[in-house]
């Protein structure tokens, strides 16, 4: 028998991929062979979610069809956002994105085409309507109306302006189209690899996505950069971090945003979000958040490092939770505005599970288990026990 240890698959080689690998020592990350600082400094949120389903970079034409296309599926079906009104305010933006995902495959005119072609189309629909899903419901919850897609705004600027009804400024724009590509993708992670599994099955795209939301949705993965602005509206006041963090490890409890279970020194997107925080809260009434946010880091590290003996590095998670705050987004949204831009990259695998460059051929996931439980009990009738 084999171990008997849980590790959750760490360190297991589960696939080959071509799409983003991650250098968990030298704190780096590539999609398709790119830097992220190189896609996050030149790039565009549309031309990263083209490179990553069709495996490289656009021409210009390529790239203003591809913009053109994830345009006109901006709009949700009417009766499926009437169907949100039957809901419960309270129901979380998770269930109801991987609802209207799930639901939105029954408009898809090749939802029983399973060619490779009807799936990068089916991947560019979905792209296309999850922001449109998000902002109808954040605004049906704080009671105002639905707004309609512009079709002469960028991805990120048009979801920017369906949550408030108005145009952002072009740096909080840049900012969001920033924080989507470096959110699009990260190799084999929880949400990731759940899609793979499902699509695995031969399951179709919208399915596989429905698993990939499912799995993103709890704590410890992308509820995680949620819980970061919670833990920084629960400590109020800049002067009060390091009590705070103290008290955490007093308990022997995490703080959200620190550490990674694949970096071992600081994520590379975190340092981009690092500077885009900084930016984006200096000269403004939010600023507080980004202060509180250095000081939490530093005070975690110095605790960690007390009672470890070793370092702990900010993730992506604990910079990019005050700039969706500043940007006028409740925490109870994060997650979803993290699956809007992960989108480009589930749909990216699902591609490659489904149609795998040769000689890699699709294969069916069916790890095994080391049974721990009871052998050779005996049966006792129901009226004798």
């Amino acid at each position: 028998m084999g171990s008997t240890e849980n590790k959750g698959l760490r360190g297991v080689k589960a696939a080959t991929t071509h799409i983003s690998m991650v250098d968990g020592e030298a704190g780096k990350l590539l999609y398709r062979g790119y830097t992220i600082e190189d896609l996050a400094r030149y790039s565009s949120f549309e031309e990263v979610a083209y490179l990553l389903i069709h495996g490289r970079l656009p021409r210009r034409q390529e790239l203003e069809d591809f913009s053109q296309d994830l345009i006109a599926h901006r709009r949700v079906p009417s009766a499926l956002i009437a169907s949100l009104d039957m809901l419960p305010l309270d129901t979380p933006p998770m269930a109801i994105l991987q609802a209207g995902v799930a639901l939105i495959s029954g408009y898809d005119p090749e939802r029983f085409d399973e060619s490779r072609e009807a799936n990068q189309r089916k991947a560019m629909r979905t792209i296309a309507v999850m922001p449109t899903i998000i902002a109808a419901w954040k605004r049906l919850v704080n009671n105002q109306g639905s707004v309609e897609p512009r079709d002469d705004l960028s991805h990120a600027a048009n979801f920017l302006y369906m949550t408030r009804g108005r145009e952002f400024r072009e740096e909080a724009v840049r900012f969001m189209d920033v924080a989507m590509i470096l959110h699009a993708d990260h190799t084999f992670n929880a949400s990731t690899f759940a899609t793979r599994v499902v699509a695995s099955t031969g399951a179709d795209l919208y399915s596989s996505i429905a698993a990939g939301i499912g799995a993103l949705s709890g704590p410890l993965h992308g509820g995680a950069n949620a819980q970061v602005m919670r833990n920084l509206l629960d400590t109020k006041d800049p002067e009060s971090v390091e009590a705070w963090v103290e008290d955490q490890f007093k308990r022997g409890k995490r703080v959200s945003g620190m550490g990674h279970a694949v970096y071992k020194t600081i994520d590379p997107r975190a340092r981009i979000l690092q500077y885009m925080a900084k930016q984006i809260t200096t000269d403004h009434p939010e600023y507080r958040w980004y202060e509180m946010t250095e000081r939490m880091a530093i005070a975690t590290q110095k605790e960690f490092l007390k009672k470890k003996g070793r370092q702990i590095y900010p993730n992506v998670d604990l910079y990019s939770a005050s700039i969706y705050h500043a940007m006028g987004i409740h925490h109870d949204f994060f997650p979803a505005v993290f699956a809007m831009a992960r989108s480009a990259g589930w749909c990216a695998h699902i591609l490659e599970e489904k149609f795998p460059e040769p000689p890699v051929r699709p294969a069916l996931y069916r790890p095994s288990s080391v049974y721990v439980g009871k052998v050779d009990q005996e049966y006792i009738p129901i009226d004798e026990r």
